[in-house]
Protein backbone atom coordinates (compact mmCIF):
# COMPACT_ATOMS: atom_id res chain seq x y z
CA UNK A 1 0.00 0.00 0.00
CA UNK A 2 1.57 3.07 -1.51
CA UNK A 3 1.40 6.59 0.54
CA UNK A 4 -1.69 8.54 -0.79
CA UNK A 5 -4.28 6.42 -0.25
CA UNK A 6 -5.10 8.40 3.16
CA UNK A 7 -5.19 5.54 5.52
CA UNK A 8 -4.74 6.56 8.89
CA UNK A 9 -3.00 3.39 10.24
CA UNK A 10 -2.99 2.80 13.68
CA UNK A 11 0.89 2.37 14.00
CA UNK A 12 3.86 2.97 11.56
CA UNK A 13 6.50 1.03 11.76
CA UNK A 14 9.78 2.68 10.25
CA UNK A 15 12.56 -0.48 9.82
CA UNK A 16 11.38 -3.65 8.93
CA UNK A 17 14.11 -6.03 10.64
CA UNK A 18 14.16 -7.76 13.23
CA UNK A 19 12.92 -5.41 16.14
CA UNK A 20 10.64 -4.12 13.41
CA UNK A 21 9.42 -7.44 12.83
CA UNK A 22 8.82 -9.00 15.52
CA UNK A 23 6.96 -5.70 16.76
CA UNK A 24 4.35 -5.95 13.62
CA UNK A 25 3.91 -9.78 14.23
CA UNK A 26 2.53 -8.89 17.76
CA UNK A 27 0.72 -5.33 16.68
CA UNK A 28 -1.06 -7.34 14.09
CA UNK A 29 -2.11 -10.23 16.69
CA UNK A 30 -3.47 -7.27 18.32
CA UNK A 31 -5.95 -6.79 15.09
CA UNK A 32 -4.61 -3.54 14.65
CA UNK A 33 -3.70 -1.60 11.10
CA UNK A 34 -0.42 -1.63 10.74
CA UNK A 35 2.13 -0.36 7.94
CA UNK A 36 5.97 -1.79 7.83
CA UNK A 37 8.15 0.61 5.76
CA UNK A 38 11.26 -0.61 5.18
CA UNK A 39 14.41 0.81 2.74
CA UNK A 40 15.92 -3.09 2.86
CA UNK A 41 19.56 -2.25 3.75
CA UNK A 42 19.65 -2.35 7.47
CA UNK A 43 22.36 -4.71 9.59
CA UNK A 44 19.86 -7.65 9.53
CA UNK A 45 19.81 -7.51 5.04
CA UNK A 46 23.59 -8.35 5.26
CA UNK A 47 24.37 -11.26 8.38
CA UNK A 48 24.12 -14.68 6.77
CA UNK A 49 24.01 -16.19 10.29
CA UNK A 50 22.81 -15.41 13.53
CA UNK A 51 24.09 -18.39 15.81
CA UNK A 52 22.07 -16.88 19.22
CA UNK A 53 18.81 -17.96 18.95
CA UNK A 54 16.43 -19.99 20.99
CA UNK A 55 15.37 -22.50 18.58
CA UNK A 56 18.00 -22.25 15.78
CA UNK A 57 20.63 -23.96 16.79
CA UNK A 58 22.63 -24.67 13.60
CA UNK A 59 21.71 -20.43 12.82
CA UNK A 60 19.61 -18.35 10.41
CA UNK A 61 20.49 -15.72 8.36
CA UNK A 62 19.36 -12.35 8.59
CA UNK A 63 17.34 -12.27 4.87
CA UNK A 64 15.94 -15.53 5.52
CA UNK A 65 14.79 -15.11 9.09
CA UNK A 66 13.23 -11.43 7.80
CA UNK A 67 11.53 -13.61 4.71
CA UNK A 68 9.98 -15.81 7.52
CA UNK A 69 9.22 -13.15 9.58
CA UNK A 70 7.63 -10.34 6.81
CA UNK A 71 5.05 -13.79 5.79
CA UNK A 72 4.17 -14.32 9.54
CA UNK A 73 3.40 -10.24 10.08
CA UNK A 74 1.32 -10.73 6.60
CA UNK A 75 -0.70 -13.41 7.62
CA UNK A 76 -2.13 -11.34 10.64
CA UNK A 77 -3.06 -8.24 8.04
CA UNK A 78 0.31 -6.78 8.56
CA UNK A 79 0.93 -3.99 5.68
CA UNK A 80 4.57 -3.53 4.26
CA UNK A 81 6.01 -1.15 1.92
CA UNK A 82 9.85 -0.41 0.65
CA UNK A 83 10.51 2.82 1.03
CA UNK A 84 13.17 5.43 2.62
CA UNK A 85 11.62 7.46 4.94
CA UNK A 86 13.30 10.91 4.91
CA UNK A 87 11.38 13.36 6.92
CA UNK A 88 8.98 12.82 10.07
CA UNK A 89 6.66 14.82 11.45
CA UNK A 90 3.65 15.25 13.72
CA UNK A 91 0.38 17.10 11.98
CA UNK A 92 -3.10 16.95 13.97
CA UNK A 93 -2.14 14.67 16.13
CA UNK A 94 -0.90 11.94 14.06
CA UNK A 95 2.47 11.44 12.43
CA UNK A 96 3.15 11.79 8.77
CA UNK A 97 6.15 10.42 6.62
CA UNK A 98 7.43 11.47 3.65
CA UNK A 99 9.29 8.71 1.37
CA UNK A 100 12.04 9.56 -1.43
CA UNK A 101 9.65 9.65 -3.98
CA UNK A 102 6.64 12.11 -2.13
CA UNK A 103 4.75 9.39 -0.84
CA UNK A 104 3.07 10.12 2.63
CA UNK A 105 2.13 7.61 5.12
CA UNK A 106 0.16 8.51 8.12
CA UNK A 107 -0.17 7.01 11.37
CA UNK A 108 -1.44 7.59 14.90
CA UNK A 109 1.20 6.09 16.90
CA UNK A 110 5.04 5.65 15.75
CA UNK A 111 7.72 2.73 16.36
CA UNK A 112 11.16 3.71 15.01
CA UNK A 113 13.14 0.57 14.42
CA UNK A 114 15.90 2.10 11.93
CA UNK A 115 18.48 0.16 13.53
CA UNK A 116 22.48 0.76 12.81
CA UNK A 117 24.84 -0.01 9.94
CA UNK A 118 28.98 -0.79 10.78
CA UNK A 119 31.02 0.81 8.61
CA UNK A 120 32.55 -2.17 6.39
CA UNK A 121 35.40 -1.75 3.82
CA UNK A 122 35.12 -1.83 0.49
CA UNK A 123 36.11 -4.97 -0.31
CA UNK A 124 33.24 -7.36 -2.24
CA UNK A 125 34.44 -10.68 -0.99
CA UNK A 126 34.07 -9.77 2.71
CA UNK A 127 29.95 -9.96 2.54
CA UNK A 128 29.31 -13.23 1.56
CA UNK A 129 31.61 -13.81 5.32
CA UNK A 130 29.47 -11.46 7.60
CA UNK A 131 27.66 -14.28 10.07
CA UNK A 132 29.54 -16.99 9.04
CA UNK A 133 33.48 -16.65 8.80
CA UNK A 134 33.81 -12.26 9.10
CA UNK A 135 32.37 -10.89 12.18
CA UNK A 136 31.38 -7.68 13.94
CA UNK A 137 29.49 -8.59 17.60
CA UNK A 138 32.11 -10.10 20.34
CA UNK A 139 29.16 -10.61 22.41
CA UNK A 140 26.71 -12.52 19.37
CA UNK A 141 30.45 -14.37 17.89
CA UNK A 142 32.73 -13.99 19.88
CA UNK A 143 32.14 -17.90 20.28
CA UNK A 144 32.69 -18.62 16.89
CA UNK A 145 36.28 -17.88 17.25
CA UNK A 146 36.77 -19.72 20.60
CA UNK A 147 40.29 -21.22 20.00
CA UNK A 148 41.22 -20.56 16.68
CA UNK A 149 43.49 -17.63 14.79
CA UNK A 150 42.08 -14.66 14.26
CA UNK A 151 42.28 -11.63 11.64
CA UNK A 152 40.94 -8.33 13.23
CA UNK A 153 40.46 -6.20 10.38
CA UNK A 154 39.96 -2.46 11.86
CA UNK A 155 41.06 1.31 12.31
CA UNK A 156 43.08 3.01 15.47
CA UNK A 157 41.38 2.13 18.92
CA UNK A 158 38.29 -0.02 17.66
CA UNK A 159 40.13 -2.21 16.28
CA UNK A 160 42.59 -2.46 18.93
CA UNK A 161 39.80 -3.26 21.66
CA UNK A 162 38.23 -5.39 19.63
CA UNK A 163 41.19 -7.70 19.36
CA UNK A 164 41.84 -7.08 23.28
CA UNK A 165 38.46 -8.21 24.35
CA UNK A 166 38.41 -11.27 21.79
CA UNK A 167 41.34 -12.40 23.52
CA UNK A 168 38.75 -13.81 26.40
CA UNK A 169 38.02 -16.35 23.27
CA UNK A 170 41.34 -17.02 21.46
CA UNK A 171 44.93 -16.17 22.15
CA UNK A 172 45.85 -16.44 18.31
CA UNK A 173 45.01 -12.95 17.25
CA UNK A 174 46.43 -10.53 14.56
CA UNK A 175 45.26 -6.64 14.10
CA UNK A 176 45.71 -5.27 10.84
CA UNK A 177 45.26 -1.35 11.45
CA UNK A 178 44.27 -1.04 7.83
CA UNK A 179 43.53 2.75 7.77
CA UNK A 180 46.76 2.83 9.96
CA UNK A 181 44.55 5.45 12.51
CA UNK A 182 46.91 6.56 15.76
CA UNK A 183 46.15 3.69 18.42
CA UNK A 184 47.07 4.54 21.85
CA UNK A 185 49.78 3.92 23.63
CA UNK A 186 48.58 2.19 26.47
CA UNK A 187 46.75 0.57 24.01
CA UNK A 188 49.53 -0.45 21.88
CA UNK A 189 51.52 -1.82 25.27
CA UNK A 190 47.73 -3.75 26.02
CA UNK A 191 48.12 -5.86 22.97
CA UNK A 192 52.08 -6.22 23.26
CA UNK A 193 51.33 -7.91 26.67
CA UNK A 194 48.81 -10.22 25.90
CA UNK A 195 51.34 -11.29 22.62
CA UNK A 196 48.34 -9.64 20.06
CA UNK A 197 50.42 -9.35 16.55
CA UNK A 198 50.33 -5.48 15.28
CA UNK A 199 50.36 -4.80 11.76
CA UNK A 200 50.14 -1.34 10.79
CA UNK A 201 49.92 -1.72 6.82
CA UNK A 202 46.81 -1.40 4.28
CA UNK A 203 45.16 -4.59 3.37
CA UNK A 204 45.66 -4.79 -0.72
CA UNK A 205 42.86 -7.62 -1.24
CA UNK A 206 40.36 -9.52 0.85
CA UNK A 207 40.56 -13.30 0.01
CA UNK A 208 37.96 -15.11 0.55
CA UNK A 209 36.01 -18.57 -1.27
CA UNK A 210 32.41 -17.81 -1.36
CA UNK A 211 31.63 -17.55 2.95
CA UNK A 212 34.87 -18.94 4.16
CA UNK A 213 36.98 -16.20 4.73
CA UNK A 214 40.60 -17.44 4.39
CA UNK A 215 43.02 -13.90 4.63
CA UNK A 216 44.66 -10.51 3.51
CA UNK A 217 47.07 -9.68 0.84
CA UNK A 218 48.43 -6.40 2.39
CA UNK A 219 50.25 -3.67 0.40
CA UNK A 220 53.35 -4.38 0.97
CA UNK A 221 52.97 -8.21 -0.55
CA UNK A 222 52.40 -9.86 2.34
CA UNK A 223 49.44 -12.80 2.72
CA UNK A 224 47.67 -12.89 6.47
CA UNK A 225 46.38 -16.17 6.79
CA UNK A 226 43.47 -17.16 8.70
CA UNK A 227 39.49 -18.52 8.68
CA UNK A 228 37.98 -16.17 10.79
CA UNK A 229 38.00 -12.33 11.44
CA UNK A 230 36.26 -9.64 13.14
CA UNK A 231 35.96 -6.15 12.11
CA UNK A 232 36.07 -2.74 13.98
CA UNK A 233 36.45 0.05 12.48
CA UNK A 234 34.47 2.50 14.71
CA UNK A 235 32.11 5.09 13.14
CA UNK A 236 29.54 3.06 13.32
CA UNK A 237 26.12 4.66 11.68
CA UNK A 238 23.40 4.96 14.04
CA UNK A 239 19.98 6.19 12.41
CA UNK A 240 18.62 8.60 14.76
CA UNK A 241 18.02 10.87 12.31
CA UNK A 242 13.65 10.90 11.97
CA UNK A 243 13.56 10.82 15.48
CA UNK A 244 15.59 13.54 16.49
CA UNK A 245 13.16 15.49 13.44
CA UNK A 246 10.29 14.86 15.80
CA UNK A 247 12.38 15.92 19.04
CA UNK A 248 13.07 12.51 20.69
CA UNK A 249 16.20 12.70 22.96
CA UNK A 250 19.25 10.52 21.84
CA UNK A 251 22.40 10.66 23.64
CA UNK A 252 25.94 11.77 22.49
CA UNK A 253 26.25 8.46 20.66
CA UNK A 254 23.09 9.10 19.06
CA UNK A 255 21.48 5.89 20.15
CA UNK A 256 18.03 6.55 21.20
CA UNK A 257 16.39 6.92 25.04
CA UNK A 258 13.02 5.41 25.91
CA UNK A 259 11.67 4.23 29.18
CA UNK A 260 13.11 0.89 29.98
CA UNK A 261 9.24 -0.72 30.29
CA UNK A 262 7.41 0.99 27.83
CA UNK A 263 10.16 1.37 25.19
CA UNK A 264 8.52 4.47 24.72
CA UNK A 265 10.92 7.90 23.94
CA UNK A 266 10.07 11.68 25.65
CA UNK A 267 7.83 11.83 22.85
CA UNK A 268 4.02 10.86 23.29
CA UNK A 269 3.22 8.14 21.06
CA UNK A 270 6.55 7.98 19.53
CA UNK A 271 8.50 4.15 20.35
CA UNK A 272 12.26 2.84 19.35
CA UNK A 273 13.34 -0.61 19.38
CA UNK A 274 16.03 -2.80 18.48
CA UNK A 275 19.49 -1.21 17.97
CA UNK A 276 19.22 1.95 17.39
CA UNK A 277 18.10 2.39 21.41
CA UNK A 278 20.84 2.44 24.10
CA UNK A 279 21.41 -1.22 24.76
CA UNK A 280 23.42 -4.52 23.68
CA UNK A 281 23.12 -4.57 20.21
CA UNK A 282 21.96 -9.00 19.44
CA UNK A 283 19.12 -9.65 17.34
CA UNK A 284 17.17 -11.25 20.54
CA UNK A 285 17.34 -7.95 22.64
CA UNK A 286 15.78 -6.28 19.53
CA UNK A 287 12.88 -9.17 19.48
CA UNK A 288 12.41 -8.44 23.03
CA UNK A 289 12.17 -4.66 22.64
CA UNK A 290 10.08 -4.73 19.32
CA UNK A 291 7.58 -7.10 21.80
CA UNK A 292 7.12 -4.66 24.42
CA UNK A 293 7.04 -1.85 22.44
CA UNK A 294 4.09 -3.61 20.67
CA UNK A 295 2.16 -4.30 24.06
CA UNK A 296 2.50 -0.76 25.44
CA UNK A 297 1.36 0.37 21.88
CA UNK A 298 -1.21 -1.97 22.01
CA UNK A 299 -2.24 -0.60 25.25
CA UNK A 300 -1.89 3.63 24.60
CA UNK A 301 -4.67 2.61 21.57
CA UNK A 302 -7.41 0.91 23.61
CA UNK A 303 -7.03 4.70 25.90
Amino acid sequence: MKGGDHVIYDCLIIGGGIAGLQSSILLGRYDHNVLVIDSNDGRSNICNGYHNILGWPDGISGPELRNIGKKQAESFGVNFVDDKIEKAESIDGNFVLSGKDGSKYTGKRLLITTGVMDRIPNFPELFPCLGLSVFVCPDCDGYEVKNKRTIVLGSGNPGANMALTLYYWTKELIYINHEQAEVDEKVLEKLKVKNIEYINVPIQEVMADGENFQGVKLANGENVMSTRAFIAFGGKEVRSDLARQLGVEVLENKHILVDSRTKMTNIQNVWAAGDVVAHSEKAVIAMGEGAQAAIWIHKSLLN
